[in-house]
């Protein structure tokens, strides 16, 4: 089968929808498909295109073996949405470019958001020929305006329009989550047209290891209890709750510390309150590389993944779960609905209300306080989980199955 995977985001970038694309594109290269993703040059999370893409409009490359067109974008630094909206539109009309350059093809599979890449990719299947798969990662506009972050109302009644109109004009629709799912079909869409394609792990890469003796002496975690967050540093994850819970904990379990790493629009607010609640439990690593990850879960005895109290949350399904559990990391979720009965019923960690600080700092003392026959039940668990459900291999076998149907 060809294939091409249209996003805008892609390694060396780090994140959700750049891993899953990643992950994806390996797995149906090493199971003999033809494989290309079109995508932009790099320039998340600072809004800066490395050196090495300077000046370019396209640029063809392969990447660990995946054949990837690079097109323009506009990079947007943190400003204001206005500015990222431009970033978008750049790219969507850019990589209409890409996809010509990458001749013929099947299948079309746009990942979302940003909407807008959907008409590019439908005009590029119309043109090819091809089938339209629309990726639906995260549902918009409805999440950016439940978040605050778009109040235009006449843009947010156009962003539905498009919405409406890519749905309708899918040959398929693949969600992130069961939530997504539902959210979908609700939407005037057939059963038979959605499937689920979640958010998984490379389980050879994250898997249980020794404490990385590096991290222990570079960070001072001889004897200490490590509750860790990796990952985007933005409005939606709430980690402003985390901090303050950490102050709780600072005043009550000394031996308990905080590792942040990640880069992120609060990045800023977030070290400004750091200093402001007086936290010496705490430690911002910045922005790591997908390759020391595995480091930071080996010095974690708890991975925080927490989200906003918000109910468009409850269907969400946060890929941050699957790598601490492939890692052997018991997680500590901050949220409702999806992802809180997934670690509830699998036993991979414990639930506390999000937005909640004194239900947060609870459940980390719970944490503390667990017996080490409990805390290996959660470890075995987790592991257990990603190999038997979350494996990209696993999932992309699950893929091809709906592309294959009619």
């Amino acid at each position: 089968m060809r294939i091409v995977y249209l996003c805008q985001h892609f390694p060396p970038e780090t994140g959700a929808p750049q891993i899953r694309v990643y992950e994806v594109s390996k797995e149906l290269l090493a199971q003999g498909h033809d494989i290309q993703v079109v995508t932009a040059f790099p320039h998340h999370p600072h809004g800066i295109i490395p050196d090495e893409y300077q000046g370019k409009k396209y640029e063809f490359e392969k990447w660990d073996g995946i054949p990837v067109h690079r097109t323009w974008i506009y990079p947007s630094k943190k400003g204001t949405f206005y500015k990222r909206l431009v970033s978008y539109f750049s790219f969507t009309f850019s990589s209409f470019y890409g996809l010509m350059k990458a001749g013929k093809v099947d299948v079309i599979i746009v990942n979302s958001p940003p909407i807008f890449l959907g008409l590019t990719g439908l005009l590029s299947a119309k043109l090819k020929g091809a089938k339209f798969v629309f990726n639906v990662a995260d549902v918009w506009p409805e999440s950016a305006v439940k978040l605050g972050l778009v109040k235009n109302k006449f843009f947010i009644k156009l962003a539905e329009i498009l919405e409406s109109f890519l749905y309708k004009h899918s040959w398929k629709i693949a969600t992130a989550t069961d939530g997504i799912k539902s959210y979908i079909i609700n939407h005037s869409q057939p059963e038979e047209k959605v499937f689920v394609l979640p958010n998984g792990v490379n389980t050879n890469f994250f898997q249980p290891a020794e404490k990385n003796a590096e991290y222990v002496e570079k960070f001072g975690l001889q004897d200490k209890f490590v509750f860790a967050y990796g990952g985007n540093l933005g409005y939606a994850q709430g980690l402003e709750f985390i901090l303050h819970a950490a102050k709780k904990m600072q005043e009550t379990v000394p031996h308990a510390h905080f590792l942040i790493a990640g880069a992120g629009p609060e990045e800023e607010k977030l070290h400004q309150l750091a200093k402001e609640l007086g936290l010496q439990n705490l430690t911002f690593l910045g922005h790591l590389p997908l390759n020391e990850m595995p480091k930071l879960f080996s010095v974690t005895d708890v991975s925080i993944v927490p989200l906003r109290d918000i109910a468009l949350f409850e269907g969400a399904r946060p890929s941050k779960i699957f790598p601490a559990a492939s890692s052997g990391v018991p997680v500590l979720y901050c949220g409702k609905g999806e992802s809180a009965k997934i670690v509830t019923d699998n036993n991979i960690g414990l639930v506390a209300k999000p937005e909640n600080v004194d239900s947060i700092a609870e459940t980390m003392f719970q944490f503390v306080e667990m017996d080490e026959e409990n805390r290996e039940e959660m470890k075995q668990s987790g592991r257990q989980l990603a190999l038997n459900e979350y494996s990209w291999v696993s999932i992309v076998k699950d893929l091809l199955q709906n592309l294959t149907k009619k």
